[in-house]
């Protein structure tokens, strides 16, 4: 386990699904972290403060990446400065939680005000989540099939939902701030977040009925696991601008990946050697640019038969 040195990081949307769970093990790896939420975090024993915050309001989000992480900033002598690094995980979480233009406006606006805030303020360090669902199928139209396998960073994407498109326009934005401002944002393509409690309870359907998982490539990312990645991304500088898929190792299947996608996705062209047990929305450039290394694959929370 990597160690933070008590770096201070503000998270936006901590207090959603996957916050909630990268959160603690961001604070487990020595990290003072301030939540920027609209809602409190769920656990009232964290000791998580969270600061109530528009960031569709660049106001407010400027004023938040310069405030005290909680009550007690008010004992020392110095006045709040921005914080060493920021991780933006705030947004509407999907397609049909809102009309599809406030859902639009409302993540890249917020993903711009975030960007643009940390850099101006002199953060180096910027961590903003995209999603899976820009590699098309996700959220596509109809029974689509995928490019090609594996899906990685390097693909020419062009999804067709707006969830999706908005997530884009967060990687292009946070591309080019990281030029202008010459500071290291990173992407994550976030898989389906799995938390510890979803296993027994889903993943008897995943593993009967295959076909439920093509919008997800057979892929997932386990909450607590995603909380490594987020510290990997914090210590990991001088990369500048890096899209990085954020998975776990292996595919949510009982047969090997090449002989799972030539059965259930044979349309879809395989364009390098896949490891056995290779998850489809691969995490290798995050295990070998990174050092990630799974704790939690499913199989240790769920056997099949």
């Amino acid at each position: 386990m990597s160690s933070s040195t008590g770096k201070r990081v503000v998270f936006t949307g901590g207090s959603g699904k996957a916050g909630r769970h990268v959160l603690p093990a961001l604070i487990q790896r020595g990290y003072e972290v301030l939540n920027l939420d609209l809602i409190d975090f769920p656990d009232p024993d964290a000791n998580i403060f969270t600061l109530k915050t528009d960031l569709t309001d660049s106001g407010q989000v400027f004023n938040a990446l310069t405030t005290h992480f909680n009550f007690s900033g008010y004992e020392g002598s110095h006045v709040p400065g921005p914080p060493d690094a920021v991780i933006h995980f705030a947004a509407y979480a999907r397609n049909m939680l809102v009309p599809d233009n406030e859902c639009f406006k409302g993540n890249v606006t917020s993903t711009y005000n975030v960007i643009e805030a940390a850099c101006k303020l002199g953060v180096r360090k910027i961590i903003i989540a995209s999603s899976e669902t820009t590699y098309e199928v996700c959220f596509g139209q109809g029974d689509l099939d995928y490019n090609a396998f594996p899906l990685d960073e390097d693909a020419d994407v062009n999804p067709m939902d707006t969830y999706a498109i908005s997530k884009l326009c967060g990687e292009r934005v946070a591309r080019g701030f990281a030029r202008r401002f010459d500071a290291d944002i990173y992407a994550l393509r976030i898989g389906n977040v799995i938390e510890p409690h979803e296993y027994e309870r889903d993943f008897p359907k995943y593993i009967s009925d295959p076909r439920c998982r093509k919008r997800n490539a057979w892929s997932y990312i386990d909450a607590r696991d995603l909380g490594q990645i987020c510290d990997l991304c914090v210590q990991k500088d001088g990369l500048g601008f890096q899209i990085f898929n954020a998975t776990n190792d292996t595919i949510t299947a009982t047969f090997p990946t090449r002989q799972f996608l030539e059965q259930w996705c044979p349309n879809t062209p395989i364009t390098r050697d896949l490891e056995e047990w290779e998850a489809p929305l691969s995490n290798r450039k995050i295990r070998e640019v990174l050092g990630f290394r799974e704790e939690h694959n499913w199989r240790q929370y769920y056997k099949a038969d």
